[in-house]
């Protein structure tokens, strides 16, 4: 259930996530397991607008964060060929070369797209995003995540929990806060993608972890991400998510949006 509290003055509770200024935002993960989709991509890359585009579509094909949690992760390593991708980080790249490691790859590249921590490829002939969402969003939960965000000014304040139940799942378990961006775009002027203008969404900004998880299998989550006067504040949005460090599965995600008035 994802809800808002609103100042007295407005005196009103709404039924979707986003924020207003001086307000505060809280969601809870629910009964079905929620599949985090990670695309590792760049502005250096012309074969990636087709996935960035394939991404922001996925709204309007039913695909919200209820039923999936989406992230995008631009990496650093295409800058060297004539654009710098103006998102990218080195830490994101190196969050897919610990995924490629990890799925025992011996190289990374973009697009990529990972669903709860494995490669994912769409099949040439027929698109089965669909089927494996729905596989996932059958299976139970595996963790419990809250969320609550307080936006100010210059900050987004996240609070909340992540609970694992079984003791079994505690020992790999970490948990990520990540705080992405969407309606984004660049003209690009070098590079591959020279003369396009890009566009994004789900572009992650900043993230946080892994938070481990104490000895009853919980994790307090406490943390203030500083906001870019650049940045829309309208338009972004926190990510939690708790994953196995050795797996790579992703037991459980949720998103909250933010969009002040």
């Amino acid at each position: 259930m994802v809800r808002r509290i609103l100042s007295l003055a407005l005196g009103a509770v709404l039924g979707v996530s986003p924020l207003v200024q001086a307000a505060q935002c809280t969601a809870a993960s629910g009964e079905r397991r929620v599949p985090l989709l990670e695309l590792y991509t760049s502005e250096g890359c012309d074969s990636c607008p087709p996935a960035d585009r394939w991404l922001s579509g996925l709204p309007g094909r039913g695909f919200n964060p209820d039923r999936v949690v989406a992230l995008a992760f631009h990496v650093d390593y295409w800058n060297y060929i004539g654009w710098v991708d103006p998102f990218a980080q080195k830490r994101y790249s190196e969050r897919q070369r610990h995924a490629a490691a990890r799925n025992q790859s011996r190289f990374v590249y973009t697009p990529q797209f990972m669903v709860n921590g494995r490669d994912y490829r769409r099949g040439t002939w027929r698109d089965d995003f669909g089927e494996k969402v729905a596989a996932v969003n059958r299976e139970k939960p595996r963790a419990d995540l809250r969320l609550t965000l307080d936006l100010s000014k210059d900050a987004l304040g996240v609070s909340g929990s992540a609970m694992i139940a079984d003791a079994a799942e505690r020992a790999q378990a970490q948990t990520w806060l990540a705080l992405y961006e969407n309606n984004l775009a660049s003209n690009v002027t070098a590079g591959e993608n020279r003369g396009k203008r890009l566009a994004h969404d789900y572009v992650v900004r900043d993230i946080i972890g892994p938070l481990a998880v104490d000895t009853q299998g919980r994790v307090e989550l406490d943390h203030r991400f500083k906001l870019d006067p650049r940045w829309k504040q309208k338009d972004l949005g926190v990510a939690a998510f708790v994953q196995n460090a050795r797996s790579g599965d992703v037991l459980q995600a949720l998103a909250l949006g933010c969009a002040p008035r």
